[in-house]
């Protein structure tokens, strides 16, 4: 039995490592457990309101009307837990995505029922549909022979899937509930980026994005490298599928150096080292990335379509079945295909770490696993999330220790999150609306903060291309920029001005809002009175007096409705041009006054809100 001192003294331990537990930001409970840890927001002088719409502005595309409220009761920490935990249920979500079959097709399903219109022309011409001489003569005629070519055999262009892809990517920025999932979706496919524009591996990304980043996106960083690594867009866009090694395992026989230099294909060991894991200045040399390509060797796509890759593996599969050739070192997993005898089996060394020859599909594990866990990437990784969720610039001390939380649980990213959280510099005022939205978060929060109804998604992609963002089509692997300095320019500007004053005044088709409904239906006084009421509905939290001053000039611009028409008519036919849907354009009416020198347009001051510098940032 303890006496009374040594029983008060346990007592108090007890209490203070309690205490120390809760105000510690490296403690992580389960989601739907307790909440251990605080946001040190009251630190720095920050209100709750004030800290909500920062949390928000960080980890969603942007508030909703009476969002920041619903966080501060939720409380702020149990919000971010849930969305950390990224399980609530989507069903309006899923009701607006019902109708767009092809996302839920698996690669094999993609790659059978939609084909690039060169393949269709060969399938046409093969069948005898169509003579391929006379086709380049009467073009019209021979388009109208394919659409029903196509038809006839229930085939699909690639275009509809690509466009179905965009649309729904719009969609769950907009309507999902697990915005932070959405958010570190668009991150890591960044990270992480294919490309549409490499017509190879187009048809692969749509599963790319559902089954390989976004159920992977608040997990471990290694189980994310490693999925991206194996799949087919991957493996296409960085040109791994096609990688031989030096050593032909099946008759031992050396293959020559010339040959060797011919099929061995070091673009993805490059880009794995230097934009996914390691970082340019990670500590790897030429010849670590040489290395690294041979150890990757064999890694290819399993057979899928008649008009698609792998197919040079069909006849051996067919003829030797699964259970011979797993016998015989192949691995197959999904879409992912391991082929031994194009490996390189000799020796490798890389990171000063030595593969011992012979070796096969595991050693690609092994390499991977190692840079995954190599102190390189746990700073590089760090620095990245750090730059998207604090500022362009973001302090050493917090990439140490988030890098710290990073080797120390194997990268696990909820954990890395919240010891960004729970950081006093997450929550400086260095780092308050810092961060200038790209063209997709500004058009989004947009959306968001009109509680907008999207019937057709599409003419919201035709101007993120205008304001210079045209998602999933950034040809080079290192992703769109993360920092302000590329997204700002005059000519930039001038597109997401026109965006907003468009988008208030209803001139972009498939767009729905209630512009009064914001303001419970109460009309404002003025337009002065206009632009405070609104400024607060769409950019809660903050401090607008600057804003307001800044903008109540151009109220009473004599041109503006000139201005406001022109951006909407070139949007009008530009999403005409491109869009089947093109919807009647309509606009709100005049709010006025009996004095008529006071008319104003309710539109044109929450365009002009829109494409403020303030709504520009986050």
């Amino acid at each position: 039995m303890y006496s009374k001192n040594q029983a008060l003294f346990i007592l108090v331990l007890i209490v203070v490592l309690l205490n120390a537990i809760v105000l510690s930001a490296s403690v992580v409970q389960l989601p739907g457990a307790p909440v251990f840890y605080r946001f040190p927001y009251a630190k720095v002088g920050l209100t709750e309101e004030q800290a909500a719409a920062h949390l928000v502005s960080r980890f969603t595309y942007g508030a909703t009307p009476g969002m920041i409220d619903n966080v501060m009761a939720t409380g702020l920490e149990n919000w971010f837990e849930k969305q950390l935990a990224a399980n609530t249920t989507d069903a309006p979500l899923d009701e607006r995505l019902r109708d767009y079959d092809a996302l839920t097709l698996s690669n094999a399903e993609v790659v059978n029922t939609y084909y690039k219109n060169a393949q269709i022309l060969r399938m046409a011409v093969a069948d005898g549909v169509i003579d391929r001489d006379s086709a380049k003569v009467n073009i019209a005629g021979y388009r109208e022979q394919l659409r029903q070519y196509a038809r006839d055999k229930n085939i699909r262009s690639e275009r509809e899937l690509t466009r179905q892809f965009i649309n729904q990517k719009i969609l769950r920025a907009v309507y999902s509930e697990n915005q932070l999932q959405e958010v570190l979706t668009e991150f890591w496919f960044n990270h992480f980026n294919v490309s549409f524009t490499k017509r190879i591996c187009s048809q692969f990304i749509p599963a790319y994005e559902r089954d390989v980043i976004r159920p992977r996106a608040l997990g471990k960083f290694q189980d994310l490298l490693i999925a991206t690594a194996k799949s087919p867009a991957m493996l296409l866009y960085l040109d791994n599928f096609s990688s031989v090694g030096a050593m032909d395992s099946t008759n031992k026989k050396r293959v020559s150096s010339k040959k060797r230099m011919r099929g061995l294909n070091e673009n993805y060991a490059r880009e794995v080292m230097e934009l996914h894991t390691l970082g340019v200045d990670g500590g790897y040399t030429q010849n670590d990335v040489t290395e690294a390509a041979r150890i990757l060797t064999g890694w290819t796509i399993y057979p899928m379509g008649k008009e698609n890759f792998g197919n040079g593996y069909r006849k051996l599969l067919d003829n030797a079945g699964e259970e011979k050739l797993t016998a015989r070192g192949y691995i197959h997993d999904g879409d992912f295909l391991f082929t031994p005898n194009r490996h390189d089996t000799g020796e490798k060394k890389v990171l000063g770490i030595a593969f011992k020859a012979g070796g096969g599909y595991d050693e690609g594990i092994q390499l991977l696993q190692m840079l995954a866990a190599h102190p390189s990437t746990a700073k590089f990784i760090a620095a990245k999330i750090a730059t998207r969720f604090v500022s362009d610039n973001p302090p050493a001390s917090l990439i140490d220790a988030m890098a710290k939380t990073f080797r120390d649980t194997d990268g696990d990213i909820k954990k890395v999150l919240i010891t960004m959280t729970t950081s006093v510099e997450f929550w400086d005022v260095s780092a308050i609306r810092t961060k200038t939205k790209s063209p997709f978060e500004l058009a989004i929060s947009s959306i968001r903060a009109l509680q907008a109804d999207i019937r057709n998604p599409y003419p919201v992609y035709t101007w993120l291309t205008r304001m210079g963002q045209p998602v999933y089509f950034y040809q080079a692997p290192t992703g769109f920029p993360d920092k302000g300095q590329h997204w700002i320019n005059t000519g930039s500007l001038l597109n997401r001005m026109n965006f907003g004053l468009a988008l208030a005044d209803k001139r972009i088709p498939g767009i729905k809002f209630n512009l009064l409904g914001l303001n419970n239906n109460h009309e404002p006084e003025s337009a002065e009175d206009a632009l405070a009421t609104y400024s607060k509905l769409l950019m809660p939290g903050r401090n607008l007096d600057k804003t307001i001053q800044q903008l109540t000039p151009l109220l009473n611009a004599p041109d503006l409705q000139q201005k406001v028409d022109e951006a909407a008519g070139k949007a009008a036919q530009s999403t005409a041009a491109t869009d089947s849907l093109h919807e009647e354009i309509t606009s709100d009416q005049p709010l006025a006054k009996s004095d008529q020198t006071d008319v104003y347009r309710l539109s044109q001051i929450v365009g002009i809100l829109l494409g403020s510098p303030e709504f520009q940032r986050r």
